[in-house]
């Protein structure tokens, strides 16, 4: 295997099988790629074990975050020497002192948004408070550019993502230090394109835009892994 390690880091409401495309496109080409598990519980605790899981690997790493997922690869990176890239992908590229939730107050609301719920539990592993899933309208909200069978199976194996990590502000953002590549999906109802391009500038990222829903790198891992590559060159 050639180059840095690619660890692959999924957000809310999804799993690491959303990445198999993008995996078999970077193998192909000689890479060694990773994409554990996210809790989705809390900032601090994802992105610690982010954080053991990557500080573990002998060499050079490339974190790739999707969603939610960027926002723990932005905490987790901060504290690793070995972090040589961060890659957003529509994902949440913080400022220390904001949260998920706060980044987007400027910008125009999403279907996400409008389209979300709360369990009448408290979350378990959480600081406390309920989680928090897609409730309707999954297709549209999160996967509009794929087909409805494919759909139909995420929204029914989604994972909830804990309102506590939602609303949690970050504490250092190691893309003050390391270069980052941000990918905006065009399309995205997820999070605004607004949103993900005012990130990207703030963060002087490479940016590139992707003719896409808020998961383009599952149905378009051929360009997705290209531009991963960016960042991995």
């Amino acid at each position: 295997m050639t180059g840095p390690t690619v660890v692959l880091v999924h957000g809310a409401f999804a799993d690491a099988s959303g990445y198999a495309g993008v995996i078999t496109e970077l193998r192909s080409s000689g890479h060694t790629v990773f994409a554990p598990a996210n809790p989705l519980r809390s900032l601090t605790s994802d992105a610690n074990t982010l954080k053991e899981f990557v500080a573990a690997i002998d060499g050079p790493v490339v974190l790739v975050g999707h969603s939610y997922g960027g926002a723990v690869i932005t905490q987790a990176s901060a504290a690793l020497d070995n972090v040589v890239g961060l890659v957003y992908l529509a994902a949440f590229g913080l400022d220390v002192g904001e949260s998920c939730q706060t980044v987007q107050e400027p910008f125009p609301g999403t279907l996400l948004g409008k389209n979300i719920a709360f369990t009448t539990y408290d979350a378990v592993g959480a600081p406390g408070g309920p989680d928090v899933y897609v409730a309707k309208d999954f297709h549209e909200t999160f996967c509009a550019d794929l087909d409805d069978t494919t759909s139909a199976v995420m929204e029914a194996t989604q994972r909830f993502l804990s309102a506590a990590a939602y609303t949690e502000t970050l504490t250092a953002a190691g893309w003050k230090t390391i270069p980052s590549w941000f990918l905006v999906s065009e399309h995205d109802n997820s999070i605004h394109p607004d949103a993900e391009r005012f990130m990207a500038e703030r963060m002087q990222a490479t940016t590139h835009a992707i003719d896409g829903s808020h998961v383009a790198f599952i149905a378009k891992p051929k360009d997705v892994a290209e531009f991963i590559r960016l960042a991995l060159a």
